[in-house]
């Protein structure tokens, strides 16, 4: 492709979902630069490996002292931040957007504009954030006002954008409801690794991986495997780390950030996945896990509804409840020898769908008929 890209993030401070796919994009796109709010590789950890050849170029922001720690009561600076930086030259800029609204960058007339929506910002919209800000009266009061001027330039912005692309139908959904717009749907590409070697040995641990976060609800899951006595390996670190550690039995297990050949192994042998996120656009996690043929059980919710078929490559609880979860799990754990194989067999064919070859396919097919 002859035509000058640039591909925009909204930040490189941390590394979930939305940074996997950026990380695809910059396999698809070679060249791009990739514009940021700030970058931070430190706390990028193993994951820093990924953009060592990219060029990153991070907005005036990086130069506040700590504001990798206050960007958050600094949101507000978003819509400078994006409107700070010069696209003019470039043919196409593809902005992988969420939290922080990089889809808002300014474009000259003929820079085409397609923003990759992860999910529009669950703080404007009344969906669970990472930390429950509204128990605090004086940031509730802060955040009010700051979200309600945010939300009318978050709509504005999403009305200069060309053409959207959402991660799912969830997340499709909500860019019709919140800024009355068409999204075409490409699902992110997933890391399926082509050959899984399983050993003999049987399986008798779960896993689960995920920011440590409020959101997330990782304390359901520990009650759960505290309760049943199961081996549960926790894959991810987050501001809930101590507290969800204080109430872990001797059965679980933190494993913070891990090594790729370590990830393979504990996902190859892993007997299942639990997940207890709530409207997760998404879900890249699960797919991952079922990737390596590991059954998902998840609480029903948001784009797991479309990934995961009851009975067929996991279980959905429909309460997030802890009681609600062990049913899911008991009926995971009175399954046959044929039936679990079964299962295991049918979660790795779902999984294929969402391979980097399916996304790079799809993503260069629309950019290739909106250009």
């Amino acid at each position: 492709m002859d035509k000058k890209i640039a591909l925009v993030h909204d930040q490189l401070h941390e590394f979930g979902g939305a940074e996997r796919v950026l990380v695809a994009l910059t396999e698809i796109f070679p060249n791009a630069p990739i514009y940021t709010a700030f970058h931070n590789p430190k706390n990028l950890g193993v994951h820093s490996k990924h953009f060592e050849k990219s060029n990153i170029i991070p907005s005036w922001a990086q130069k506040i002292p700590f504001f990798p720690s206050i960007y958050s009561p600094l949101r507000f600076l978003a819509p400078f931040i994006w409107k700070s930086f010069d696209f003019s030259k470039f043919d196409l800029v593809i902005s992988s957007s969420g939290w922080y609204m990089c889809k808002g960058v300014k474009t000259g007339l003929k820079t085409i504009n397609i923003c990759y929506l992860h999910h529009p910002p669950r703080y404007l919209y009344g969906y669970e954030t990472a930390v429950e800000w509204q128990k605090y009266a004086l940031v509730k009061i802060y955040a009010n006002i700051v979200n309600y001027f945010l939300r009318i330039w978050d709509y504005e912005s999403s009305q200069k954008v060309d053409y959207f692309i959402a991660n799912s139908i969830e997340t499709k959904t909500r860019i019709k409801k919140f800024y009355r717009r068409y999204a075409d749907v490409i699902y992110p590409p997933v890391n399926i690794p082509i050959n899984i070697k399983r050993s003999n040995k049987k399986r008798n641990y779960y896993v689960t991986t995920a920011r440590l976060t409020k959101a997330k609800h990782i304390d359901i899951l520990i009650h759960a495997a505290n309760k049943l006595h199961l081996q549960l390996k926790i894959i991810g670190s987050g501001r809930e780390e101590e507290y969800l550690k204080s109430i872990s039995g001797p059965t679980i297990e933190f494993l913070d950030h891990v090594e790729d050949s370590e990830f393979r192994n504990l996902y190859t042998n892993a007997k299942g996945f639990l997940f207890a996120s709530v409207d997760e656009e998404f879900g890249i996690a699960p797919i991952e896990a079922m990737g390596y043929g590991v059954p998902v059980i998840a609480y029903s919710s948001g784009g797991l509804k479309e990934t995961v078929q009851n009975g067929k490559n996991g279980f959905l609880y429909d309460k997030l409840e802890i009681s609600s979860l062990i049913s899911a799990i008991n009926k995971f754990i009175k399954l046959s020898d044929q039936e679990h194989s079964l299962m295991r067999n049918n979660a790795r064919k779902s999984a294929e769908k969402y391979s980097f070859k399916n996304f790079k396919e799809n993503l260069l097919k629309f950019v290739k008929v909106h250009n």
